[in-house]
C-alpha cells in the first residue's frame, strides 16, 4: 500500500503515472491500481502522459475505420481513445501524426523466439519496427535446455525494461517423447506452477498424440498432467495436429481439449478442423493453397484464423519481414487488410485470452500502436509500444535491454570431456567384411525405415558414398555422459572428405546433431561447439572452416540481429566449398546446398515413427519408433 499511498494527489486522486509501479507485468494487485489510474484519466479527473493524434484508427472489435481520432496514453496504457478534441482531461505531451493511420499493435499467437536465434530483447529490437509488440512464446526449446529456470529466462529481458510483451507457454514437450530426456521435465505439478503467474497464457503446442490417446504410452500421464493443470489455470492448451487429416483423429483431438492447430498444409485439412472448434494458426508456408481454397468455397467468417511466423530465423526476418510479412501474404491471398490486422491483433488475444491487455487500441489495453502510412502495402512508418514511439520506419529507436545472462543460461553444453573419433565409430562382430543397417532419411515419416547393406573395414561398418548414405549422431549435451547415438542416414550431410556439419539446434530436445564424411571431422565439429557453449560448426576437408555462436542456450546469441546475419553469411559462404549429397524426401521443402534443415529433422512429434534421440534406458542406441516404443540394432 505504501507505493499507492505515494501517487495519492492533496484533492485524493491517483496520479504520477510511471511513479506509480513499472507496470511490466500482469500483477493482479498492481492491476487494480493501474486500472482506477486510467478509469480518472479517461475521465479527465486525472492528467495523462501524453496523447496521440491520429488521422484514422482501426476498431478492429467492429472492423470500422474511425477518422481524427485521439489516443490518450497514462503510463504504459491507453486510457481513452476517441474523436479528436473530445477528451476533457489535460497531458504532457501531445503528439500529430494526421496523416498516419493507427492500428493495434501486431501479436503473434504461437512463435518460437529461439528460432530467430537471437535472446529476447534483441528479437524485440529486431521485430518491433516490423509491427510486432507482443508474443506468445512456444518454448519448449528453452524448456528442453534448461527447465527449472525457463519462466525466469522469458521474464528477465522484460524485467529489465524491454517494450515487447512475452506471455510464456511452457513446453508440453519435455521432454518431447517418453524415449528421451533433456535439460527440463514437465509434468502436472509443474504446469500448476508455472500457471500461477499471471503473463502465463497456457500449454506449449501438445506434439506428442501418441502419448495423448494411448493410456499405455510413457508420457500419458505426464502430459495429462499438464493438460488438466492448464484448465484449472483457465489457460489455452495449444495444439500440433500434423498429419491428422481424417475425422476421428480430428475429432479425438478436438475432445481431448486441444484448442488450436497450426499444421494444416491444405484448405480440406482446415475446414474439418475449424469445423470441430479448432482456432486454426496459419504459417506462411502453405498460407497460400489454405486461403486459396477458402475463399473459393465462400468462407465469410475469419475470427477463427491468425497468422503466425511459428519458426524463422533472423537472417529470414531481416530479409522478409515478421509479423509484417505475414499480413501482406495474407493481403496477397486475397485477404482484406482489415481482416488480415484482426488476424494479427483481436483474433489471436481473443483466442489466448488476453483482450484486457492486448489485441486492440482500447481503453486499459497497452499502449501500442503501428501507425501506417500506406494501407495497401501494410508500410509501417512508426511504432509506439508501452506507450512511447520506439521505431522510425525500420529502426527501432528504443533502448535494447541490458542483461547479463547467468551461468545457467549460457553453460548449457554440458560435456566434460572432448569426443574422439572412436566415440563415432559403429562397430562389427569380428570376421564381418559387410553388415545390414538401419538407414533413415530427412523427414523419413513412413512406418518403416530403410535398410543397407554397407561395408566393414577394420572392425568398423563404413559410410557408402555410391549409395548416397552418410554417417548422422546424437550428442547428449545435459546428463554429462557426453553419449553419442550414431546411425547411417541417406540423401543428407558431406560428401567431401574429411568434413562434417554439428549443430546444438536440435528439435525438440536440443542436443548436439552432427553429420559428416570421417569420424574424426565429426568430432572436431562437436568439439568446436564445446568451446562456444552452443551455435554452428562447419569442418572442411579436416580444418575448421565457420562457427556461428549460439551461447545462450545453445540456441540464441546476445547481439543484434545484423551481427549474427553477418555471421551465418560467412557459414553459408564457407558451405559452398562442400559436395553436399542430396536426394527428394518426404517434405518438399528440403532444399539442396548445406542441409540448414537437419535442425528440423530431429523432431519426434507426429508425423515422425522411427527416429534417432540420445541414449536412454528405453532405447540404448537411440534407435526408436516413437510412435509404439519398438527399438531395432542400428547394424546386425
Amino acid at each position: 500500500m505504501g507505493r499507492l499511498r505515494a501517487a495519492v494527489l492533496a484533492d485524493g486522486w491517483l496520479g504520477g503515472g510511471e511513479a506509480l509501479m513499472d507496470d511490466l507485468f500482469l500483477d493482479p494487485k498492481e492491476e487494480v491500481a493501474i486500472r482506477q489510474r486510467l478509469t480518472l484519466v479517461a475521465l479527465g479527473k486525472a492528467p495523462a502522459d501524453r496523447v496521440l493524434r491520429v488521422g484514422r484508427l482501426l476498431d478492429v472489435h467492429g472492423r470500422e475505420w474511425l477518422d481524427d481520432q485521439e489516443i490518450v496514453i497514462a503510463g504504459k496504457r491507453i486510457a481513452w481513445v476517441g474523436p479528436a478534441g473530445t477528451w476533457p482531461g489535460a497531458a504532457a505531451e501531445r503528439h500529430d501524426r494526421p496523416d498516419l493511420m493507427a492500428v493495434p499493435g501486431f501479436g503473434e499467437a504461437h512463435k518460437h523466439i529461439e528460432s530467430t536465434h537471437l535472446t529476447p530483447e534483441w528479437d524485440a529490437a529486431m521485430v518491433i519496427p516490423r509491427g510486432c509488440t507482443w508474443t506468445c512464446e512456444a518454448s519448449h526449446e528453452f524448456s528442453n535446455v534448461d527447465g527449472p529456470h525457463n519462466l525466469d529466462f522469458w521474464l528477465m529481458a522484460r524485467r529489465a525494461g524491454m517494450p515487447n510483451k512475452i506471455f510464456p507457454l511452457p513446453g508440453s514437450a519435455v521432454p518431447p517423447t517418453g524415449y528421451e530426456s533433456s535439460g527440463g521435465w514437465f509434468g502436472g505439478p509443474e504446469q500448476t506452477a508455472f500457471m500461477a503467474h499471471p503473463m502465463v497464457a497456457g500449454l506449449d503446442e501438445v506434439m506428442d498424440w501418441p502419448a495423448v490417446w494411448n493410456p499405455e504410452n510413457p508420457a500419458y500421464e505426464r502430459l495429462w498432467g499438464m493438460i488438466g493443470a492448464t484448465f484449472a489455470g483457465r489457460g489455452v492448451v495449444e495444439g500440433h495436429a500434423a498429419g491428422l487429416t481424417e475425422l476421428p483423429e480430428i475429432n479425438a483431438f478436438a475432445a481431448a481439449g486441444l484448442a488450436s492447430d497450426h499444421e494444416g498444409r491444405g484448405a480440406r485439412e482446415v475446414r474439418e478442423k475449424l469445423r470441430r472448434g479448432l482456432f486454426c494458426e496459419i504459417r506462411p508456408q502453405s498460407m497460400e493453397e489454405i486461403f486459396a481454397g477458402l475463399i473459393a468455397e465462400g468462407q465469410q467468417d475469419w475470427s477463427q484464423f491468425a497468422l503466425i511466423t511459428d519458426d524463422r530465423s533472423a537472417s529470414d526476418t531481416i530479409r522478409m519481414g515478421a509479423t509484417d510479412y505475414n499480413v501482406r501474404l495474407a493481403m496477397k491471398c486475397g485477404i482484406p487488410p482489415e481482416v488480415a490486422i484482426q488476424m494479427v491483433t483481436i483474433n489471436p488475444a481473443r483466442h489466448m485470452r488476453l483482450t484486457p491487455w492486448v489485441g486492440s487500441l482500447a481503453p486499459g489495453r497497452f499502449a501500442d500502436v503501428v501507425l501506417l502510412s500506406d494501407l495497401e502495402t501494410l508500410d509501417i512508418a512508426e511504432v509506439w509500444a508501452d506507450g512511447l514511439q520506439v521505431s522510425e520506419g525500420p529502426r527501432y529507436i528504443g533502448e535494447v535491454a541490458k542483461i547479463n545472462y547467468p551461468d545457467w543460461a549460457t553453460r548449457t553444453v554440458n560435456l566434460p570431456l572432448p569426443l574422439s573419433p572412436a566415440d563415432f565409430a559403429i562397430l562389427a562382430p569380428e570376421d564381418r567384411i559387410q553388415m545390414q543397417a538401419a538407414v533413415l532419411r530427412p523427414f523419413h515419416w513412413w512406418d518403416d525405415f530403410l535398410e543397407a547393406t554397407l561395408p566393414v573395414i577394420d572392425g568398423a561398418v563404413q559410410r557408402d558414398r555410391d549409395q548416397n548414405i552418410t554417417k548422422f549422431a546424437i550428442v547428449d549435451r545435459y546428463s554429462g555422459t557426453g553419449g553419442v547415438a550414431k546411425m547411417f542416414w541417406k540423401g543428407t550431410g558431406p560428401a567431401t572428405d574429411d568434413t562434417a556439419l554439428a549443430c546444438s539446434v536440435g528439435h525438440d530436445s536440443h542436443n548436439i546433431w552432427c553429420v559428416g564424411s570421417s569420424d574424426a571431422a565429426m568430432a572436431q565439429a562437436v568439439n568446436a561447439l564445446r568451446e562456444m557453449q552452443g551455435g554452428w560448426a562447419l569442418v572442411v576437408k579436416g580444418e575448421l572452416a565457420a562457427t556461428v555462436r549460439y551461447e545462450v542456450g545453445g540456441l540464441m546469441t546476445c547481439r543484434s540481429a545484423e551481427e549474427l546475419d553477418a555471421e551465418m553469411q560467412a557459414l553459408y559462404k564457407a558451405a559452398e566449398q562442400v559436395d553436399w549429397m542430396w536426394e527428394p524426401t518426404a517434405t518438399p521443402r528440403w532444399p539442396k546446398g548445406m542441409p540448414e534443415r537437419l535442425a528440423f529433422a530431429t523432431l519426434t512429434c507426429a508425423p515422425w515413427r522411427w527416429v534417432l534421440v540420445a541414449p536412454s534406458p528405453r532405447a540404448p542406441e537411440g534407435f526408436v519408433n516413437v510412435t509404439n516404443g519398438k527399438t531395432h540394432p542400428i547394424v546386425w
